[in-house]
């Protein structure tokens, strides 16, 4: 008897070991989760397959198992037997523990406050419920961000430049989406009704998305579906009051604006599906700047049974407008009437009507193989074919066809991160306004990541080359000053690091270089607005900028509500920045004395504005902002506000440009403010919510003196000089809601915007709304 307790007793332990196994799966689609991380008490960690599925041995019970996996919510599982564990983590949704999952800053899921950049998240309920309707009017809401007819300033960034060229950047589920021709965003035709979320990013962040993110990046990232079907419905219509200036009505009924869109989600087993669909009309409060559109848009993905971890889908995003296009006004006195008149047969009509049709088709392949390794192929089609039906002349078709290819590798949990692709793009340009143009862009990114336990560390690099019609030397990249010694790549750097100081409190700095290559029309341009000349420049150079920031997140809990107060100094720097100037431009093919100067028209005959590498700048700031969401008692609290400080300032000392100066004794940059301030606040309470907005911004100094003294005795914008003098003030703008949810599902909600009926610009000549009120009816399961 001895002798068999002794053989037990030397007989290896894990014989009496119990096997467990099971699998990790998406408690929302039940699709199986690779690499999963389970730490079992006692020290040891097991991953999944890529199958999702685990094993491990367990010599006694209980036990307590820890299960983590990126992009997901972690639990915990209390082991009590060998059976078979089907392990359900949750995705994480847009709130993880006090800070929000993001995703264009490094193209994979991270924690905001994790983040090495600034960085401002827009909730679809923001939109929702403001009444918000289209994406150029949601950005308006972020603190930094200034919206201006039709492009959008982050910090500074940009100033008006006629609705050509964009130095913000805007992705749809990470795939750019500006024009082939201007080289901009079409903000209308951005299906703001399918989005889960709206990220903001503030600096350079060409490495890894290429030109024009050279001030900042907007990425609009698309519902997912789940097993529970998700339906909205939305409908508003509206009446703009009449303005405190009797001279600016037009109209003898106030103009009316009406909306309807309708999404729908879910998952079907293997196949998933996303819709939407959506039309507006408006009256317009400015005669003739009437508007109708309407899109169809959606996903559908397919998971194979045979291949796992592998998805593919198709996106798509079409729409058809028509629109009054509002260039500038006939007087200060009658802001809201066209140049010219409404009357588009005559001649000096400023007016135009556009048919615009926008549609994008987005193949989508992803997998993650058998080592962990994650491949995700991305393609859009994007076209875009303006009508201009008063003048022909000036209609365009363009098509962009985009192709990203990207690899993501994660060791030791994630501690090390590598992310690397190719991007290839391909523009065509059919236009009379333009000409017919090509260009070729082409790419190699890398970034590196880091992560210790209180510090992460990002650098990453960039190699560009595009060309246009052929042309090559725009991505040329000279080592120093000897022209001889370049290569045809441009590269492009960025860095940045975090750390935690506390739990909730996060340092940070971060550099980062952008680029961005001239549009066809900036380069190509040549046409006449109201009689104003703009030519054509062929020789206009690429913009190139840095941009640098320090900044502090710091966590905020009061009761169940979660936010952070961030505040950030930061300093953009750009060379060769383009803008249109006014001047005289004899092409250089006409000598100076072949015709007679004195002669009538023929000055006249070559003034105008055209692109030009005017501007060696530098913007240099500060920023605080408060963002954040949930319970302070029984009330729900949904805020987004912030103060940006902004000093803009030109480097370009050039006597003869600064003449351009409507303010010759300041360096400003044109177009820009000192200081910008938002505010949102909603407040929901037993269904009853209750909610307000403020948009500030300093006075204007600084605009192209041409616009105010007009040349030769023609005045291009009537009136402007004595307005601006008598409006040099700060301009504020509030708006205010109330609503009522019933069963969580039906809403009614009663909007003003403009409350007080402010009068105020955005850029000369282009006098905003006055107040208007609307009636908002929403249903959603």
């Amino acid at each position: 008897m001895k002798q068999v307790l002794l053989l037990l007793f030397l007989v290896p332990i894990t014989l009496f070991s119990q096997e467990i196994v099971g699998t990790v799966l998406n408690a929302e689609t039940r699709e199986p989760i690779p690499f999963a991380q389970l730490k079992i008490e006692g020290g040891v960690r097991v991953l999944t397959n890529e199958n999702g599925e685990y094993s491990f041995k367990l010599e006694s019970f209980p036990a307590t198992c820890i299960i983590s996996a990126t992009d997901y919510y972690p639990d915990t599982l209390q082991i009590i037997s060998n059976r078979i564990e089907v392990i359900r983590l949750r995705p994480l949704t847009p709130i993880q523990d006090l800070g929000p999952v993001v995703v264009a800053a490094s193209r994979r899921p991270q924690s905001v406050q994790e983040l090495t950049i600034s960085l401002d998240i827009i909730k679809p309920e923001l939109i929702a419920n403001k009444g918000i309707t289209d994406l150029e009017q949601a950005v308006d809401q972020v603190p930094g961000a200034y919206a201006m007819d039709g492009q959008v300033s982050i910090r500074g960034g940009s100033g008006f430049t006629y609705g050509a060229g964009s130095r913000v950047l805007v992705l749809w589920n990470e795939i750019p989406l500006l024009s082939a021709d201007a080289g901009d965003a079409k903000w209308s035709s951005i299906p703001i009704e399918n989005v889960q979320q709206i990220e903001v990013i503030k600096g350079a962040s060409s490495v890894l998305y290429g030109s024009g993110a050279l001030n900042g990046m907007i990425s609009l990232i698309e519902r997912e579906p789940t097993e529970k079907a998700s339906l909205n419905v939305q409908v508003q219509g509206g009446i703009y009051d009449n303005p405190k200036r009797s001279s600016l009505k037009w109209w003898s009924k106030n103009p009316t604006f009406y909306q309807g869109d309708v999404t729908f989600a879910k998952q079907f087993g293997r196949f998933g599906l996303t819709l939407g669909a959506y039309g507006y009309t408006n009256d317009g409060y400015r005669q003739g700047e009437t508007e109708d559109r309407g899109r169809f848009n959606g996903t559908i993905s397919y998971r194979p049974k045979n291949i796992k971890n592998f998805k593919a889908s198709l996106g798509w995003n079409a729409q058809l407008q028509k629109a009054g296009n509002f260039i500038i006004w006939e007087s200060d006195s009658l802001a809201y009437q066209p140049f010219g008149g409404a009357d588009t047969s005559l001649p000096g009509s400023s007016l135009t009507y556009n048919r615009g049709v926008r549609l994008s088709v987005d193949p989508t392949i992803k997998y993650v193989d058998k080592f962990g390794n994650k491949h995700l192929l991305r393609g859009r089609l994007y076209f875009i074919d303006n009508k201009n039906y008063t003048n022909l002349s000036q209609s365009s078709k363009s098509e962009v066809w985009y192709g990203d290819y990207q690899f993501q590798r994660g060791w030791n949990n994630n501690s090390w991160v590598l992310t690397t692709g190719l991007t290839a793009i391909a523009n065509e340009v059919k236009s009379y306004l333009f000409g017919n143009h090509n260009s070729l862009n082409g790419a190699l990114y890398l970034q590196g990541e880091k992560n210790w336990k209180k510090v992460n560390i990002v650098a990453g690099i960039r190699g560009e080359y595009f060309e246009q019609d052929g042309r090559q030397g725009d991505s040329d990249y000279y080592f120093g000053k000897d022209s001889t010694n370049k290569i045809p790549i441009r590269p492009i750097i960025r860095g940045g690091i975090h750390y935690a100081v506390l739990k909730h409190t996060h340092l940070r700095a971060s550099f980062g270089q952008g680029v961005r290559y001239p549009s066809v029309a900036e380069r190509y341009t040549t046409t006449s607005v109201g009689g104003l000349l703009i030519f054509a420049n062929p020789d206009l150079k690429p913009e190139t900028g840095w941009a640098a920031e320090i900044g502090v997140k710091q966590g905020v809990k009061i009761g169940k509500w979660k936010g952070f107060v961030d505040v950030a100094g930061f300093i953009n720097h750009y060379d060769n920045m383009m803008e249109f100037t006014f001047g005289l431009y004899i092409p250089d093919s006409i000598p100076l004395n072949f015709f007679n100067p004195n002669a009538p028209g023929y000055v006249k005959k070559w003034l105008g504005f055209r692109a030009q590498n005017a501007e060696s700048a530098e913007i240099a700031g500060a920023e605080i902002s408060i963002s954040g969401e949930g319970k302070i008692g029984p009330v729900s609290v949904l805020a987004l506000l912030g103060y940006t400080y902004m000093n803009p300032i030109s480097k370009n000392n050039d006597s003869v440009y600064r003449l351009s100066f409507s303010d010759t004794s300041s360096n400003m940059l044109k177009y820009r403010f000192n200081h910008l301030a938002k505010a949102d606040l909603q407040l929901d309470w037993k269904g009853i919510s209750i909610g307000g907005s403020m948009r500030l911004n300093s006075y204007m100094k600084n605009i192209d003196a041409i616009f105010e003294d007009g040349f030769l005795g023609q005045q291009i914008l009537p009136g402007l000089k004595e307005y601006r003098e008598e409006h040099q003030g700060v301009s504020v703008v509030f708006d205010a809601r109330i609503g009522y949810t019933y069963k969580e599902k039906y809403k009614v909600a009663f909007i003003v915007n403009n409350i007080a009926n402010a009068e105020y610009m955005t850029r000369p000549g282009d006098i905003q709304a006055p107040r208007a009120f609307m009636l908002q009816l929403s249903y959603k399961m």
